[in-house]
């Protein structure tokens, strides 16, 4: 009788959790329609679909693919990596309040990349494609400072500890970027600033290019390590009691985080609170498994800067609200609300 309740529970569990990815994926559909007529040109559902088939006007389709639609995916893109990093960085953490940007590693990354971007040319496709490589070398070394100065000897690493250095570092590093922006040109210093917001500045077919291998490449290996990451929720001497790997384990799905992190990074700029938000609305729509949980916050953070992203563009037409600042508006009231619910 146990084993029947225990199996009908799980069957309630996957049900719900199908329930729920349909749900997310029909709403990102909607957005997406939505989006793809947001902006002051404005297409008619019926001149929409004639365009999408090639039929529109040169302007209409100049409008559509290359301006809206590579935004659009690029926004799907950077915010399910975002929301997958930070769903990792909390089940290896045991953390709910991880999140690659309030840890600062979204800085260390985005700090590469500023200076890359503002000291070298751009326009040639080899910089472009270099740049999430740059951006996981200063997201690692940022992650490594972090860790290095959240542990102690005889006490390990606390989750208050942790967060209130990733705050402080990621602080420093901003301000760092502030100074640096004093060098630079009015164009270059622009450029700084509009990353500095959150605003998506890679917003062309060779900056999806960019950052599509990295996705196709972590998110299906982080989807495979779903079990792994139930085992390491459990406490350590649990899960070397059930034959995981512990610290080895952590070092690869940290390293995946990272990456994910540092490319979406890279093209969309200081986009913070994505992988807090979703990981906490998937845990609760979801449960906690992650074979669930995984995809159910990537769906969800590409829903979050999607909609963030559209409601920046269309809010203050003809001007734009970088989507950083739409994210921040919804998730540092939440932060602040886990914050008060956490104990060290």
């Amino acid at each position: 009788m146990h084993a029947i309740t225990a199996d009908s529970i799980e069957k309630k569990r996957k049900k719900r959790s199908i329930l729920v990815l349909s749900v997310v994926t029909v709403l990102i559909v909607v957005v997406f329609v939505i989006s793809m007529n947001t902006g002051v040109i404005k297409l008619s559902p019926k001149d929409l679909f004639m365009t999408l088939l090639r039929q529109g006007t040169d302007r209409q389709e100049l409008v559509l693919f290359e301006f809206r639609l590579p935004r659009i995916v690029i926004s799907m893109l950077i915010g399910a990596g975002l929301a997958l990093a930070g769903c990792i960085m909390q089940g290896i953490s045991r953390n709910g309040l991880a999140d690659p940007g309030i840890l600062g590693i979204n800085a260390g990354a985005g700090l590469v990349v500023m200076l890359y971007v503002s000291y070298f040319p751009t326009s040639a496709n080899v910089p472009v494609f270099f740049l999430p490589l740059l951006a996981f070398g200063g997201a690692a070394l940022t992650a490594l400072l972090i860790f290095v100065l959240s542990y102690k000897k005889d006490e390990g690493i606390k989750p208050t500890r942790l967060i209130l250095t990733g705050v402080a570092v990621a602080a420093g590093i901003s301000a760092a970027m502030i100074v640096l922006t004093l060098r630079l040109n009015p164009e270059k210093y622009q450029m700084v600033a509009t990353w500095l917001a959150g605003s998506i500045w890679g917003t062309n077919w060779k900056f999806v290019l960019a950052l599509l291998p990295w996705i196709v490449i972590l998110v299906p290996y982080v989807l495979f390590k779903a079990q792994t990451m139930n085992v390491l929720n459990l406490s350590d001497a649990t899960a070397r009691g059930l034959g995981a790997h512990v610290s080895r384990e952590q070092f690869k799905l940290l390293a995946a985080g990272v990456a994910l992190a540092a490319s979406c990074v890279a093209v969309s700029g200081g986009i913070g609170f994505v992988g807090l938000i979703a990981p906490h609305l998937a845990r609760r729509l979801v449960g906690p498994k992650h074979q669930g949980l995984l995809p159910a916050s990537a769906l969800l953070g590409a829903l979050l800067v999607l909609t963030a992203d559209t409601i920046g563009r269309s809010i203050m037409q003809p001007s734009e609200i970088p989507t950083g600042i739409v994210t921040a508006v919804i998730g540092a009231p939440y932060f602040l609300y886990l914050m008060t619910k956490t104990r060290d």
